[in-house]
Order: C-alpha cells, then sequence, then structure tokens
C-alpha cells in the first residue's frame, strides 16, 4: 500500500518536547526497529537539524539514517533509499528540494519507494512536495505557488496557523484559481495519506486542525475531522 504521512508543522524540529507526530509515523511500519532515513536537501543539509533529528530518533525503536546530497553516501542512491521503511524528508526551501532532486534522480527513487509501499513523510517543504502543487516562499518576499512532485492530488499550504501570512495567502490564490484547490494543515497536524485519499487527519496540539479550501461557483473553507494523539492510544 503506497502512503504519505504530510505534516504542516511540527514533529522533531519544531516540537522538541512533544514527540506523538514523529512516533505516529514510526508506528505504521510493523517492524520492531523501522529504517527511516531523514532528507534534509530543502534546509541545504543543515548540521542543526540533522542532529535534531539523530538525537530524537537514535532515542526511539528505530535504525535511523540521512541521505545528504551534498555528501552523498554512496553513488547508488536508489538502493540507498529503497531499502528503508520510512522517508522523512525535512523542510526548508521547496525550490531548492525539488531543483536538486531532479538533478540527482531522487524524485524518480521515491516515486519508486512510494510505489513499493515505503512510507513518505515530510513537514512543511517535506509536505509540499508530494502533492501537484503547494504554497511556498522559496522565491523570497511573498508566498507563491510551485508545482511539484504530483504524488498526491491538489494543492497543500502547511503552517495555515503557524504563519500569519499564511491563510490569507491560501484564501486569495485558490479564490484567483492561481493555484488548485487543496489541503491546509495548521503547525502539529499531520494527514496521513493511503494511497491518493485521506486516511486519517491527526495532531499533536488539541486545537490544531485541517481543512480543505476550494473554489467552484464560490469560494469555500471546510474543517476537517482531526484526531487529537495525546487523547489516548493511537494507531
Amino acid at each position: 500500500m503506497r502512503q504519505i504521512i504530510a505534516l504542516g508543522g511540527g514533529g522533531f524540529s519544531m516540537e522538541s518536547d512533544n514527540p506523538l507526530l514523529d512516533l505516529y509515523i514510526l508506528k505504521q511500519v510493523m517492524k520492531s526497529k523501522p529504517k527511516i532515513c531523514f532528507i534534509p536537501t530543502a534546509s541545504g543539509d543543515s548540521d542543526h537539524y540533522i542532529s535534531r533529528y539523530y538525537n530524537f530518533f537514535n532515542e526511539q525503536n528505530c535504525k535511523p539514517s540521512h541521505l545528504s546530497l551534498f555528501k552523498p553516501p554512496t553513488r547508488e542512491l536508489d538502493s540507498f533509499i529503497l531499502e528503508k521503511d520510512i522517508v522523512y524528508v525535512g523542510g526548508g526551501n521547496t525550490k531548492n528540494l525539488l531543483t536538486l532532486w531532479k538533478e540527482w534522480g531522487v524524485d524518480d527513487i521515491l516515486k519508486k519507494a512510494w510505489n513499493q509501499g515505503i512510507i513518505l513523510a515530510g513537514v512543511s517543504a517535506g509536505s509540499i512536495c508530494w502533492f501537484e502543487e503547494g504554497v511556498t516562499d522559496s522565491f523570497g518576499d511573498g508566498l507563491e505557488p510551485i508545482k511539484c512532485l504530483g504524488f498526491l492530488k491538489g494543492s497543500n499550504c502547511p503552517h495555515y496557523d503557524g504563519e500569519i501570512e499564511r491563510r490569507p495567502a491560501y484564501h486569495k490564490l485558490v479564490e484567483s484559481k492561481k493555484i488548485q484547490s487543496g489541503i491546509a494543515t495548521d503547525d502539529g497536524v499531520a494527514i496521513h495519506y493511503k494511497e491518493q485519499e485521506i486516511s486519517k487527519i491527526v495532531s499533536s496540539r488539541p486545537n490544531a486542525k485541517a481543512f480543505r479550501v476550494s473554489f467552484e461557483r464560490k469560494f469555500k473553507e471546510t474543517e476537517l475531522q482531526t484526531e487529537f494523539l495525546g487523547s489516548g492510544k493511537f494507531s
């Protein structure tokens, strides 16, 4: 089964004292020690970001690794990625991420991974990248649409409540049809897709939500059912 878990914000990079979303990702693999690979391309392979990843996942029941395109671990990137159980993409500059991935062929490898049942996950740029389009600040001032990988249909806007300009910008872009309708996620929310449909929406924060944003005859924002992971056992 093909699965993608798209985080609007949160996880180890934003919620060091709140592991709920990252633990949820790990629990989706039915293995005692899943292999998880972090891809920090969007941050330019930030050493601090990579350290935070290992600080968290080294304490979990898993086998963490990371893929650098600035210091590649091997020429055989396909075999390196395809033997993992989870690929977790970090945030940063979505435009740079997509450009480097295409140059190195990582986009094609990740599609193969997805089709083979490896769980794809990511936050911010690592969420936007899986959709047909996303809302990005990659180009400097302001928020603009960007064409992405298209594994998932529609558009995506992360940090919906975390950055004050995100919500009005997404509304304006959808209403003007500069970007297609899609899904917006607050910080602390993850959308779990199975195949290309939403299976579950979970959150690490009690009031964090996800929304379907669309424009047909008129603009519409619809709150989606979200399960707070802190309320009890999750799966």
